[in-house]
């Protein structure tokens, strides 16, 4: 992927889209695949809550157009109770199975911590060296300590991109000098629902112009998801 950007949603099986995104008429079993008719990506985050098998992947595979591209989640076993910790069997047998259930439509991987994990040389060291550096890895925080410059420039030898992500307790800054820029937005006054303004994803576009990137709206609990992803792919047309 060179100089593209790739927008798209974080969940799709969404009744408030129905009239709004969605034909009234439109059965559940046919959202995906209307879906795929207007974006080109998807972030998957069912793996989050279950580790995945390659079959699955499989079946997303075969039902999404050629050049489609997930970005997958890692699950929070390996993330939130394990903290990569004792599980570099697991991390790779993730890897693996994303690799092998969706060859090239694999994009990025996504580990995502939760708030509680904080800063620390140790944590850091022990990301990188329980990563596969040959994947387009994404390291999303949610806890500000890891917004230094040690983590940056560590990451950047390592060939990781440093989640920008659009959060209420978070910084809004869209970093642009990593392997890639991968956004994800998750409604900034209430998370899930907040809608982003005009001026907002003006403010997206122009950091991501002429750039890889990928953007992912997650403030999908109300309407607001997928008309913003809908904004933002017209402002880039």
């Amino acid at each position: 992927m060179k100089n593209e950007v790739q927008i798209g949603c974080s969940s799709f099986n969404n009744r408030f889209w129905k009239g709004i995104f969605y034909p009234d008429n439109l059965s559940s079993s046919k959202m995906f695949e209307f879906y795929c008719q207007h974006f080109s990506t998807y972030e998957f985050n069912g793996s989050f809550y279950k580790f995945p098998t390659v079959r699955v992947f499989q079946n997303w595979y075969n039902k999404t157009p050629e050049n489609f591209i997930f970005s997958v989640k890692a699950p929070k076993e390996i993330t939130h109770f394990n903290k990569f910790e004792d599980c570099q069997d697991r991390i790779n047998e993730f890897y693996n199975v994303c690799e092998t259930g969706l060859k090239e439509k694999l994009g990025c991987v996504l580990f995502q911590f939760p708030p509680s994990y904080h800063f620390s040389i140790e944590k850091l060291h022990r990301i990188i060296d329980n990563l596969d550096l040959k994947f387009k890895n994404v390291i999303e925080f949610r806890h500000i300590s890891w917004w230094n410059q040690e983590v940056w420039d560590t990451f950047r030898e390592n060939n990781i991109t440093f989640c920008s992500v659009s959060h209420p307790q978070l910084p809004d800054t869209i970093f642009t000098d990593f392997p890639l820029i991968f956004i994800r937005l998750h409604g900034k006054s209430k998370m899930f629902y907040s809608s982003y303004s005009p001026e907002e994803l003006l403010y997206i576009k122009d950091a991501i112009h002429l750039k890889s990137a990928f953007v992912y709206f997650n403030n999908t609990a109300s309407e607001a998801g997928i008309l913003n992803a809908l904004q933002l792919k017209h402002m880039l047309e």
